[in-house]
């Protein structure tokens, strides 16, 4: 009669095949599908249909990590991201950032006011361009870039809230940037800048 071996040492061969197998998924998880978690909130191939969420399709690769690793870490306000950020690793970060920033960036189809445009633009060329250059847009030839150009209002205008309400850090240039923008223009000059962003369809 064959000698059968023992029920526990099939669990534990069982259980191994199933660590080896889930591991090397883990291991070839590629930047696609583990992006793919992302699209029900900032759309297909990173370019939102939600107006309170971000586009990060064209994200500027180191930027993209740093900031997940920041909501991960609880270094910056959030509401979701926070719990969503801590279940990658800095190696599927990284992943995710690459094939983000391969992803073409398609501008937020939003209305606007045209008669705030120009004024925006020279606000955005006097306060805003040697940080976000190209006004704004996208350029992937750069780095430690953020995209302002194309993206929807009410994102702006919400991330704006949380740096004036102190829920996320200003960087000193950006504080005092901002702080000159306001006593010269008021709210006014949010409204243009905002509309100039938006234009840029």
């Amino acid at each position: 009669m064959t000698k059968q071996p023992p029920t526990h040492a099939l669990i534990g061969a069982a259980l191994a095949l199933g660590l080896g197998s889930g591991m090397a998924a883990a291991e070839t998880a590629t930047g696609t599908m583990l992006a793919n978690t992302c699209a029900g909130c900032h759309g297909t191939y990173g370019n939102s249909q939600g107006p309170a969420t971000p586009t990060i399709s064209a994200m500027d690769p180191v930027v993209f990590v740093e900031t997940m690793q920041y909501f991960r870490d609880d270094e910056t306000y959030s509401t979701i991201m926070g719990r969503i950020a801590r279940g990658y690793s800095d190696e599927e970060l990284e992943k995710m950032a690459e094939y983000f920033h391969q992803q073409e960036f398609a501008p937020a189809k939003q209305d606007f006011d045209q008669a705030l445009v120009d004024k925006g633009a020279d606000l955005h060329e006097q306060y805003c361009e040697k940080c976000h250059i190209e006004g704004g847009k996208p350029v992937p030839e750069e780095e430690d870039y953020y995209i302002l150009a194309g993206q929807w209002t009410p994102y702006l205008k919400y991330a704006m809230s949380d740096f004036r309400d102190g829920r996320r850090e200003l960087t000193k240039k950006m504080k005092s940037k901002l702080e000159s923008m306001l006593e010269s223009n008021g709210e006014d000059g949010l409204a243009a800048l905002w509309a100039y962003y938006a234009s840029q369809q």
